[in-house]
């Protein structure tokens, strides 16, 4: 079985992360970058619903579309919600910057995904990774503060590793894996209909 979604994005790292990941499940993804106003939230899922909310008032087909954060225990869960911001505003610099006198080091990225349908369905996934920020830049791979984030498991930083080894780890990969397990029963369950 073939399905065919749309991923709505305009970070083209973020994609194809996803679409390694779901073509593994038979599920072909095509990159759509709208116009979305990202709202300020509490949470990522939050944050999410509001985007697919948005979306479902322009897209006419099936789509995916996520929200990830970097939760750093030190800074009391920032930059979190916040971390598109702050990435463009002061970078993995500056949150190295941050942490340079501080010694507790852990950190989780989270995904937020809604998968949504012109017709009214909307789910939304999640998945976490536990980790460290390193105390410098290692890496030329993945995108954001990839450069600063070693997950627990791991030697590496995301930055480090090809996409096939991230989506053994990351956030985003098991956000990825719930959603497609679910659509895949789902599209399972309307064939023997």
């Amino acid at each position: 079985m073939k399905a065919k979604l749309i991923f709505i994005t305009g970070n083209r790292g973020k994609f194809l992360e996803a679409q390694k990941l779901l073509k593994e499940f038979g599920i072909e993804l095509e990159q759509v970058d709208l116009d979305i106003t990202e709202p300020q939230a509490d949470s990522l899922e939050e944050v999410v619903r509001k985007c697919a909310e948005e979306a479902l008032k322009i897209v006419k087909e099936n789509f995916i579309i996520d929200d990830s954060g970097l939760f750093i225990r030190s800074l009391n869960g920032f930059p979190g919600v916040y971390s598109s911001y702050v990435y463009k505003t002061i970078g993995y610099k500056g949150i190295l910057k941050l942490l340079s006198d501080l010694t507790d080091r852990s950190a989780y990225f989270m995904t937020a995904l809604a998968y949504g349908e012109p017709r009214g369905e909307l789910k939304i996934f999640s998945g976490r990774v536990d980790g460290i920020i390193t105390t410098e830049a290692r890496g030329e791979n993945g995108f954001g503060f990839d450069p600063i984030f070693k997950p627990l498991g791991s030697n590496l930083t995301f930055a480090e590793m090809s996409i096939e080894e991230k989506n053994k780890f990351s956030h985003r990969a098991k956000a990825l894996r719930a959603f497609a397990s679910w659509f895949m029963s789902k599209e399972k369950n309307l064939e023997q209909k």
